[in-house]
């Protein structure tokens, strides 16, 4: 039987951040939780569905996962064992000291280049927490959801059951396997699916297409890599799939604002 494993990491004037481990899996049956604080999770690892009134979503590695205070739901790992997220819980007069009302009618954000930074802050936050500032993490991580949340993103047409799992063992296929060429086929393959239907399915499931997926999750785990060793830039794109330094180097600044080694020896958002 699984469990979920709690550390409390920092907390400050209305906010607390802890790093959630789940072993749940497909044998574990869900059961009815409610929310005791506005949450804010970055899922770092693994996969699973949440569901509420307001319906069900597949939480993957990169997406955020927005809890209203007091909302029921539940979570369920049909389609395999284990997660992890860092976790902010916020209380009511947080947002209003800011003067703003943190109406989550949307329970996930999906992957996405403004959010970036603090999903890589998340991934740092639980394997450096000693480094880490969360206050600032919190304060900043709940700005860019709520700027985020005003943008309107939700999908449109709810996914079949059989559709969140075929993409849900493709998303843990391709994290598992991100040093590799992830062509779509490959993954339509992996899924059983026809390219096209792959393509369709996949963008309605997660609301970005496989490649931006697969390229956002190559560039967050080496931003990772590039904090955490000393490793060449080179040998870091390498590991992470990326076939040209020029290549990464482009999409790296596109995506966090700076090349690899500016980003790497940038101290924003941790200690000394």
């Amino acid at each position: 039987m699984g469990k979920i494993a709690t550390k409390i990491l920092a907390d400050g004037n209305g906010w607390s951040a802890g790093d959630f481990i789940c072993t749940f899996g497909p044998e574990d049956r869900p059961f009815e939780e409610r929310h005791s604080w506005i949450s804010i999770a970055v899922v770092v690892e693994g996969s699973f569905q949440y569901r509420s009134a307001y319906g069900s979503e597949l939480m993957t590695a990169g997406s955020l996962l927005l809890g209203a205070l007091g909302h029921c739901y539940e979570c369920a790992h049909e389609h395999g064992a284990g997660d992890r997220c860092l976790s902010f819980h916020y209380t009511p007069e947080f947002f209003d000291r800011a003067g703003v009302e943190p109406d989550f009618r949307i329970h996930r954000i999906p992957p996405m280049r403004d959010l970036a930074p603090w999903i890589v802050g998340a991934r740092l936050g639980i394997s450096s927490p000693e480094r880490t500032n969360f206050e600032e993490m919190a304060h900043g991580l709940a700005g860019a959801v709520l700027d985020a949340v005003g943008k309107g993103f939700h999908s449109s047409v709810a996914p079949t059951a059989a559709d969140e799992r075929r993409i849900s063992a493709a998303v843990r296929f391709i994290e598992a396997n991100l040093a590799e060429q992830l062509s779509l086929n490959t993954l339509a393959s992996q899924a059983r699916m026809s390219e096209f239907h792959f393509l369709r399915v996949f963008k309605q499931v997660m609301n970005i297409t496989p490649h931006q997926y697969v390229l956002c999750s190559r560039l967050r785990r080496a931003a990772v890599r590039l904090k955490t060793s000393k490793a060449p830039v080179l040998d870091v794109a390498m590991d992470f799939g990326f076939r040209d330094l020029s290549n990464f180097n482009h999409a790296f600044r596109a995506e966090f604002g700076l090349n690899p080694s500016r980003f790497r020896n940038r101290n924003s958002g941790t200690r000394d």
